[in-house]
């Protein structure tokens, strides 16, 4: 499926209504392209939940970052960022026995998996019309997996899901020049202290 033509007929259909969304957001380079993108097409708010990111100063600063990039960006209305209380423990649990899992594998698939569902049942218990992920903006990123468990999710919690592959249309290298011109900080690890240890050079 082209997930980008996807979500172009959505918003076609979706005319000018401008309905609710809660926007999964990871961090503010993979969010800035993706807030332009959407902006006036929805009244979007953003959900900063990633367990997943090690160690928590990480994970802080890419927080205080998406929150400085939401209200610095010129956007039609400004979002408001959710950000419940760290709680690494619930990735760690999630992914027990997948410790040594390759990038992109089982272990991730687990960790998309838990970050849009309680995006999902977030959406859904406070009125949401459609919920969605920045994730899609990453070229290192499955869009079709993401896309398949955002659908199922969908179906489950009785929430629209926005299809997506963000990075089509330039849209990453889009993300790469805001990031530049708000002078964001730009990970080099996807989060979690099993691809931290992936990019950690190695000692003869």
């Amino acid at each position: 499926m082209n997930y980008a033509r996807e979500m172009e007929q959505q918003l076609a259909h979706i005319g000018t209504a401008r309905p609710t969304l809660l926007l999964h957001c990871c961090c503010a380079p993979c969010s800035s392209a993706v807030l332009e993108r959407l902006d006036g097409r929805f009244r979007l708010d953003a959900l900063y939940w990633n367990p997943n990111i090690s160690p928590e100063t990480e994970y802080q600063v890419r927080l205080t970052e998406l929150r400085r990039l939401a209200e610095e960006m010129p956007l039609t209305r400004k979002p408001d960022v959710f950000a419940p209380e760290y709680d690494a423990q619930v990735f760690f649990d999630a992914v027990r026995g997948l410790e040594a899992e390759p990038e992109g594998g089982k272990r991730c698939e687990i960790c998309f998996r838990l970050r849009l569902e309680q995006t999902a049942r977030l959406a859904s218990a406070q009125g949401y019309e459609f919920f969605a992920t920045t994730l899609t903006i990453s070229p290192l990123k499955n869009a079709a997996l993401l896309n398949e468990i955002g659908s199922d999710l969908a179906q489950k919690y009785g929430v629209s899901w926005l299809f997506s592959d963000f990075k089509k249309q330039d849209g990453y290298r889009r993300s790469v020049a805001l990031s530049a011109e708000y002078g964001l900080y730009r990970q080099n690890y996807c989060g979690c202290v099993f691809s931290q240890n992936v990019r950690k050079p190695k000692t003869k």
